[in-house]
């Protein structure tokens, strides 16, 4: 018989575990031996966090990341099929959403294995909820050009996406990239664009605002390494 593939949740940066991660997690990692996670450190002091009792020198851990060949996915889910239970955890939040952990989710399903996720803060969830935008009609983009024109063509084109099919659009940044796109986003969108910023999510720093264009010219943030969502939307 054999094992499952538990996705993991994690905190969302440095917040108490008691705070955004069910019981039902704590429970079940205590019975987990073998994780696949993208960095083994940062998933050592999760674990610790979740159990201090916990025996860590007993686990097994396969790093897991974006240059990660698909053969080394397969030695991953050994265990799941000699009987197993296999556990992924991201760096923060919920595994397989912006995250390489799909990637194995996806070889688990070619092997019929059963996958399990297990309830978790999302920064993408939790800021469209706050956001007061569409919550019925939404994209998460992901990640925004880093070169200065293709990142304007970027918010053009989202923004008439956005006004075309009536729908709220997500998309994040790398945090000390941050104070380059919300400049871009405010030079660039129209003034009656509403633009949602929604840092340190779950943290005692949380920040979530939603204003037009016009507004935010008045009110620029510091987001300067702070992970931070972007939601926009145009209403016509």
């Amino acid at each position: 018989m054999m094992g499952n593939l538990y996705l993991i949740p994690t905190t969302l940066g440095e917040s108490e575990t008691a705070r955004v991660i069910p019981s039902d997690v704590a429970a079940i990692v205590k019975e987990i031996k073998y994780f696949i996670v993208e960095n083994i450190r940062t998933a050592r002091r999760y674990l610790r966090k979740l159990d201090p009792q916990l025996n860590i020198d007993e686990l097994v851990f396969f790093e897991l990341n974006q240059h990660t060949e698909s053969h080394l996915m397969e030695e991953f889910l050994k265990p799941v099929i000699e009987g197993f239970d296999v556990g992924i955890i991201s760096e923060a939040g919920c595994p397989g959403v912006a995250d390489p952990g799909a990637e194995v989710v996806k070889l688990a399903h070619l092997k019929h294995i059963r996958v399990i996720p297990l309830v978790g803060p999302s920064s993408i969830l939790l800021s469209l909820m706050a956001s007061g935008m569409n919550g019925q009609n939404f994209a998460f983009i992901g990640y925004i050009p880093v070169k200065p024109i293709e990142r304007v063509k970027a918010i053009r084109d989202i923004e008439k996406r956005s006004a075309m099919e009536k729908q709220t659009q997500i998309f994040i940044e790398t945090p000390y990239r941050n104070t380059a796109l919300m400049n871009d986003l405010i030079t660039t969108l129209s003034d009656q664009t509403r633009l949602c910023v929604a840092s340190d999510i779950t943290l005692a720093t949380e920040y979530i605002k939603t204003q037009t264009i016009a507004q935010w010219k008045h009110s620029i943030p510091d987001l300067n390494k702070r992970p931070t969502i972007f939601l926009i939307q145009k209403d016509y």
